[in-house]
């Protein structure tokens, strides 16, 4: 029995290598959004005139596409993604601009292309957001040991930003928040951040401003969330923050049980901007703190890891991706128990989606390619050390960093 169990762990360790504890932890986001999606499509599958089975199967099936896109980048050496940042960054911008003036109108927002060919919609904010965080770690990452113009840094974060605020607030600022924490844990000099926080606020005064002759600015939509989150708003405006603390009163502390769950039948978004009331209502307060802590679990081991890696873009991207995806989850979190105003996030990797769940695979994907390199890394020297040990022979001196 021993023999089996040591082979099965062993089988394991190879196939899933880097941090274990961060790919149970996606394991058990992945159960949590298949059972949740499941109970919270029905409103969608009415309005289509469908069964919801048809909507668990898409889900799933986007569920393992990104389990392998994690699985393929976490054997990617990270440093490769180094190499990437400046062509993706280059096509990203692009990308955001297009999207401005010709992208899909869906649920009032111009987010989306439809890819030629294969007639795909694609959200290229998620593309925009992965791009920049490995462009800015690259860049602080060359900080540490060369001179880098500040321009270099701050031009494309304020231009990428600027792109996708009209259209995705919410993201731009989420974005906008990881860069500027990035530069903190990256030591960059307080100039450089103060800098891009003015000019970020600067930029955001002008959109405003430019709302009047551009009306794909969505000036509007803003200021009617933040009242209705300050005054409570008239009825129309307030529904879907009614129906959430509704799901949350009706959890309890054990909830209702799987599929038990009834405000999904009236949020019209309970399966992606709402999914984690629908959480609270069917698992209770303790399932909501377990979704939580898991997120904090990742951040914790990342902090973990970023204190392990000896190379400071390793550091930079797991830490980037890693605020990234908990920013947004925290910030989803407290718009479903009323704690901020509406920001239409999803919950990463629970909520319904398709390019959303693919690039937060991907990340993660690239956050355990760090990992793995740190844990290849102290085999290593163990070997090393017990050669030492055995044949009295020197130790071989770390690689120094590769060129990013």
């Amino acid at each position: 029995m021993n023999i089996r169990t040591d082979f099965i762990r062993n089988r394991v360790s190879t196939l899933l290598q880097g941090d274990k504890v961060i790919w149970l932890l996606v394991a058990l986001l992945g159960i949590f959004s298949i059972l949740t999606v499941y109970s919270s499509t029905e409103i969608l599958a009415s309005r289509h005139n469908t069964g919801t089975e048809s909507y668990l199967v898409r889900h799933v099936v986007l569920m393992i596409g990104s389990f392998l896109i994690m699985y393929i980048a976490h054997l990617v050496n990270y440093m490769k993604y180094a190499q990437l940042s400046k062509i993706l960054i280059a096509i990203a911008i692009p990308m955001m601009i297009y999207t401005m003036f010709f992208g899909l109108n869906i649920n009032g927002a111009s987010r989306w292309i439809r890819l030629p060919f294969i007639g795909i919609t694609f959200q290229t904010s998620d593309f925009a957001k992965l791009a920049l965080i490995l462009y800015v770690s690259r860049t602080i990452a060359l900080m540490q040991n060369r001179v880098v113009s500040q321009w270099e840094l701050l031009a494309p974060v304020l231009v990428t930003v600027v792109l996708i605020a009209p259209y995705d607030l919410s993201n731009a600022l989420v974005l906008f928040l990881t860069c500027v924490l990035q530069m903190f844990v990256g030591k960059v000099e307080l100039r450089n951040v103060f800098s891009l926080f003015m000019l970020g606020l600067g930029l955001f005064a002008l959109l405003i401003i430019m709302s009047e002759f551009l009306p794909e600015i969505r000036v509007d939509t803003w200021i009617s969330r933040l009242r209705t989150f300050i005054t409570g708003g008239d009825a129309e405006d307030s529904f879907q923050t009614i129906q959430a603390k509704m799901a949350v009163a009706r959890g309890g502390f054990f909830g209702l049980g799987p599929g038990n769950g009834v405000q999904s039948h009236f949020l019209p978004h309970a399966y992606s901007d709402y999914i984690y009331c629908i959480i609270i209502e069917e698992y209770g307060m303790l399932g909501g703190v377990i979704v939580l802590m898991l997120y904090m679990l990742l951040v914790i081991r990342t902090i973990r890891m970023v204190n392990k890696t000896p190379k400071a873009f390793g550091a930079m991207l797991a830490m980037g991706l890693t605020l990234s995806i908990t920013i947004q989850a925290f910030t989803h979190m407290a718009v479903n128990v009323n704690l901020m105003p509406v920001t239409g996030l999803t919950l990463p990797f629970v909520s319904l989606g398709g390019t959303s769940l693919m690039f937060t695979g991907f990340s993660l994907g690239i956050i355990l390619s760090v990992s793995r390199y740190i844990e290849n890394s102290a085999d290593k020297e163990e070997k090393a050390i017990g050669a030492k040990e055995g044949d009295g022979r020197k130790e071989n001196k770390p690689k120094t960093e590769e060129a990013v």
